[in-house]
């Protein structure tokens, strides 16, 4: 169960469970508030999204939430996928000008393509802790200070190559500390990450990344200009 809670100055003005598909952000704008993420609190299974909110309209963000679709499915088909959540928690995690990336493998939908490093969250497992186990796993990093900074819910109901799918990604975007940066490993040999590097920040328009990859480099301050991405 995900938990969605909206908070002023004073207390919780309001709290609710976030549906199947649902985006959190798009919940709390059709109830009023403009919202900045705050945390990602407890564990897979009992975790609680919370907001900073605001008694306006949230812009840039639907009205209410919207029911996915996807091709190639008859309405009895729809009706009969058995809907799937994923909880995964990523991270941005920069040292000396440069963006820690995984690339992602064969199989993965997006191979060949860049990403943060993380994945899905593991039964009884905090998106923080989530965050270290998965650097290391993937790129051979230790990172500290995960901070929460913005969610990214992502709902799709179609036909994959693994088969009729009602799936709804909710991924959990962080910012982390490397204060060591080494050559990045693989550990995780065999899973979705075929290779990881540093990118230079300055470099990094002429990678093929993800979606979620520039909206948490914008989320953690960082602006994309005509020679590459910077803080703003």
């Amino acid at each position: 169960m995900i938990t969605v809670s909206g908070e002023r100055a004073g207390g919780v003005v309001v709290s609710f469970v976030l549906g199947h598909g649902e985006d959190p952000v798009a919940a709390l704008a059709a109830r009023g508030w403009s919202v900045t993420a705050v945390a990602a609190e407890g564990v897979l299974g009992d975790l609680t999204l919370r907001y900073a909110v605001q008694p306006r309209p949230a812009e840039g963000h639907p009205a209410s939430p919207v029911r996915a679709s996807g091709p190639g499915l008859t309405p009895r088909q729809r009706s009969t996928v058995v809907p799937h959540q994923r909880v995964a928690a990523y991270a941005v995690v920069v040292a000396d000008d440069r963006l820690l990336l995984t690339r992602l493998a064969q199989g993965t939908g997006a191979e060949g393509r860049w990403n943060l490093p993380g994945g899905g969250l593991e039964p009884a497992e905090s998106p923080a802790d989530g965050v270290v186990r998965e650097v290391a796993e993937e790129t051979g990093q230790v990172v500290d200070e995960v901070r929460l900074v913005e969610v990214m819910s992502q709902h799709w109901v179609g036909r994959s190559a693994r088969g009729l799918e009602d799936y709804h990604a909710v991924r959990l975007l962080h910012v982390a500390r490397c204060e060591r940066p080494t050559t990045p490993v693989v550990h995780d040999v065999g899973g979705s990450t075929s290779d990881a590097r540093w990118v230079p920040l300055a470099e990094l328009d002429a990678v093929p990344v993800v979606a979620s990859v520039p909206v948490a480099l914008r989320a953690v301050g960082l602006a994309q200009g005509d020679h590459g991405w910077s803080q703003s």
